[in-house]
């Protein structure tokens, strides 16, 4: 994946209907791609990881994140949103 800039999205908190539809939805209104996703449900508890492709969104990353927060807050779940250079960093020695 050469020249793709990539970032994690991660969702947790109570399970509800609709939670992926409208994460992906704020994603999607952004022009921003979703590569991977990966979700579980544990004795009610909601648990989302995305790479999302953040190559040639239509804002800047700050304003992506504040709107998933918001998301997060009207759904009453946790959402954040980090470049995945954060977590390339991390694991260079």
């Amino acid at each position: 994946m050469e020249n793709v800039s990539r970032a994690i999205v991660t969702v947790m908190g109570r399970d509800r209907k609709g939670i992926i539809a409208r994460v992906s939805d704020v994603v999607y209104r952004h022009n921003v791609n979703i590569l991977d996703i990966a979700q579980t449900v544990m004795d009610g508890y909601f648990n989302m990881t995305m790479l999302v492709d953040i190559t040639a969104p239509d804002c800047r990353f700050s304003e992506l994140s504040d709107d998933l927060n918001r998301l997060g807050e009207e759904l009453g779940v946790q959402i954040r949103a980090q470049k995945s250079e954060i977590f390339d960093a991390m694991y260079r020695v």
